[in-house]
This record gives C-alpha cells, sequence and structure tokens, in this order.
C-alpha cells in the first residue's frame, strides 16, 4: 500500500484492516478503536527505534500517555485496508515528547483521523515522572 498524502514526511508506518471485531452498531469502526491503532503505531514505532519493552524494564523507564486529542475526519468500515502514520514533533529533552499520528485509507485518498498525544517518561518501579535517559533522548529524537 502507498499513500503520499502525509501531513509530515518519513512517517513511521503500520498498515493494518479493520476487523470485524472493530465495528459497532453504527455499522463502522468505533471510536475506541482508533485509539488503539494509535497505540498500536507508537508501540510499533518504539520497537522499531530500539526501545522495545525489554529496553524499558533495563531502564527502569516507560513512555505514558499523558493527553490525547483526536479529530475524527471519516469513518472507517470492515475490510479496510487503513495505514496509521506516526512521527514524533517534540521533545523537551526532560520529560516528554509529542507524537502526531494521521490514519488514511489509501483506497480513496481519505485521511480518517489525525492525533496527538503527549507522553511522559515515569520510573515504572514508582510511577513516577521522571527525566528521559540517554536511550529514550537519542531514540525518541524528532522526526517532523
Amino acid at each position: 500500500m502507498h499513500f503520499e498524502g502525509w501531513d509530515h514526511p518519513a512517517p513511521h508506518i503500520l498498515p493494518m484492516i479493520v476487523g470485524h471485531e472493530s465495528i459497532d452498531v453504527m455499522g463502522h469502526a468505533n471510536n475506541v478503536e482508533y485509539l488503539r491503532w494509535l497505540e498500536r503505531v507508537a508501540w510499533d514505532h518504539s520497537i522499531a527505534l530500539g526501545l522495545d519493552w525489554a529496553a524499558y524494564q533495563r531502564l527502569d523507564r516507560s513512555m505514558v500517555a499523558r493527553r490525547t486529542e483526536l479529530d475524527y475526519l471519516a469513518p472507517a468500515f470492515e475490510g479496510d485496508a487503513l495505514l496509521a502514520g506516526t512521527w514524533i514533533v517534540e521533545n523537551d529533552q526532560r520529560l516528554s515528547i509529542t507524537r502526531h499520528y494521521q490514519l488514511v485509507r489509501p483506497k480513496d485518498g481519505k485521511t480518517l483521523l489525525r492525533g496527538r498525544t503527549q507522553w511522559v517518561c515515569v520510573e515504572i518501579s514508582t510511577g513516577k515522572p521522571r527525566r528521559m535517559p540517554p536511550e529514550f533522548l537519542h531514540g525518541y529524537q524528532t522526526t517532523a
């Protein structure tokens, strides 16, 4: 699948197919599913950057969502082939990063959703906010 209408260059892309389990009584993907898809592409990007769960555990650090904003622009339907794209647009070099997301349906060129999440670094063992370790500063560099 290919799409040229990305909001920023060089997204990290996760392809997906809308399954039956994502469809609600209105006959389209439930709003909660969009949030799940964004979490999946964010985690997939993190793994691609070398920051998987094993690295998080070794560092006793994790990124947790603090605030998410979603703009639902068009519905997704069962069987739709979608692309979820993400970029890191801000890194304060201390505690937080901000990701942007775009969910697209290449067959008709529609953007179904735009979103953003502020992620905050926490110490896994305490759940308290902590400065990002060097591995996070290096791995979660701004990409857009």
